[in-house]
């Protein structure tokens, strides 16, 4: 029995060792084209939230949701040094500059999707809430840590 607990062990470790080699592993490309395509995920589904909400299909809209706020999250892991330039990226220099100010934002921006999730049922103006709990993050980071284009 504790022999197959070494071996249950061994396998986890080799297996999360394998993985995060893997994650690390990814090119500047991968990374670039990685976060470029959950934020534009995050854009669509947020666009299908409101047309949901607008016809009261208010379940629809929860994973979507959710799945903002998992993009929220992984994006955090999106932008190490070396992933500055190239590949078209739009991320301006302050996102390295002021790191803690974007990943801050980031993790409200994750939390305040959970909280529209939870709220929204019980709220009477529908898009007042959705603009200060999506679409205000949006135009935070957009304002401070995105190119224009």
């Amino acid at each position: 029995m504790i022999q197959k607990i070494k071996i249950i062990k061994t396998l986890f470790i080799i297996f999360s060792l394998s993985f995060s080699f893997s994650a690390n592993a990814q090119t500047v490309e991968e990374i670039i084209k990685g976060r470029k395509a959950m934020f534009s995920e995050n854009y669509q589904n947020a666009k299908k939230i409101s047309i949901l909400l607008k016809s009261k299909r208010i379940e629809e809209a929860k994973p979507l949701m959710k799945k903002i706020s998992d993009n929220y999250k992984k994006l955090l892991d999106y932008f190490p040094e070396n992933t500055k330039e190239g590949f078209k990226t739009e991320a301006l220099p302050s996102i390295w500059e002021n790191k803690d100010e974007f990943n801050a934002l980031m993790q409200k921006a994750s939390g305040d999707m959970i909280k529209l999730a939870k709220v929204i049922e019980t709220v009477e103006d529908i898009r007042a809430v959705q603009k200060e709990l999506m679409w205000s993050n949006c135009t935070a980071c957009h304002s401070k840590f995105r190119a224009p284009h």
